[in-house]
């Protein structure tokens, strides 16, 4: 099978776990109910909490978070696969993961990935981020083989690293993936031209869900979760800030006929650097 129905869901997770796994069962019944074969969430889909002491009593390992429970069970109860876009996991020794997973239909979770580039700015707007300070980065990228589809694992700010999409899809990925929590400021600027992007220059359906709107915690995202063509054309968009879903339907062969008519995959070459300087003149 190379086709199949994806859904991603837009969220606003706040500080209140149950509530937020209570909005995940509701929109994932939603998107099942739209025929997704394949549902996306976003970026700390369990919960938003900026404050760091509040953040680690919420923690759990993987065996015990709720968020990972819920996914297992709702991809059980509705045959589909289900893509916890992260979630804040405790991975030992006072650290933190910011984990992806993906559940099969039997419940069974078959693939997680750790977010490797962590997002530390300040922003012009006076937002300051230190993801580094809180959480633990991953050592290694991760494609999950599904029944329709190679699917490489990113999470937000990873969408900036292009090399990790192109080992992907150099690694067989024909769809890829960056669930997200952008900031509304370098949303506007960037989300849209970033997102295509990397769906463009791999050849590679490229699926989005995002959180979006003003959250409890004192933080604004950007939403417009979004599902692109490997020729760059947005297949669906929320083209606004509110939970929701969106559901595309995908044929994986048009990632192969993507790369025939721009091969630059294979015509990659290695190369060097060479800095030339210019002569600096002696004062008279």
């Amino acid at each position: 099978m190379s086709s199949f129905r994806a859904a991603a869901i837009q969220m606003r997770s706040g500080t209140d776990i149950a509530r937020n796994v209570a909005d995940l069962e509701k929109l994932v019944a939603e998107a099942a109910g739209k025929g997704a074969q394949y549902v996306q969430t976003p970026e700390m889909t369990g919960a938003l909490v900026r404050d760091r002491q509040a953040l680690f009593a919420s923690l759990r390992d993987e065996a015990n978070d709720p968020v990972f429970k819920a996914a297992s069970a709702l991809a059980k109860k509705h045959g589909i696969f289900v893509h916890i876009g992260s979630t804040a996991i405790a991975a030992g020794d006072g650290k933190i993961a910011n984990r992806a997973a993906i559940f099969a239909p039997s419940g069974e979770k078959i693939a997680t990935y750790d977010k490797v580039h962590m997002f530390d700015v300040d922003l012009d707007n006076g937002e300051s981020w230190r993801e580094s300070a809180t959480y633990e980065p991953g050592r290694e990228t991760v494609i999950a083989d599904l029944p329709f589809a190679r699917l490489g694992m990113a999470v937000c700010y990873d969408i900036r690293f292009p090399q990790l999409f192109r080992a992907q899809a150099l690694n067989g990925a024909n769809v890829i993936t960056a669930p997200a929590a952008f900031t509304r400021q370098t949303g506007e600027a960037h989300w849209h031209v970033l997102q295509r992007a990397r769906a463009i220059e791999n050849g590679a359906f490229l699926i989005s869900a995002a959180q979006g709107g003003v959250h409890e915690d004192g933080r604004e995202t950007y939403g417009h979760s979004i599902i692109v063509s490997p020729w760059g054309k947005v297949l669906a968009e929320a083209d606004h800030d509110e939970p929701g879903v969106i559901v595309a339907d995908i044929d994986v062969s048009e990632s192969a006929a993507a790369r025939a008519k721009v091969p630059n995959l294979k015509n990659a070459r290695e190369f060097s650097v060479r800095i030339a300087a210019a002569e600096k003149k002696e004062d008279a």
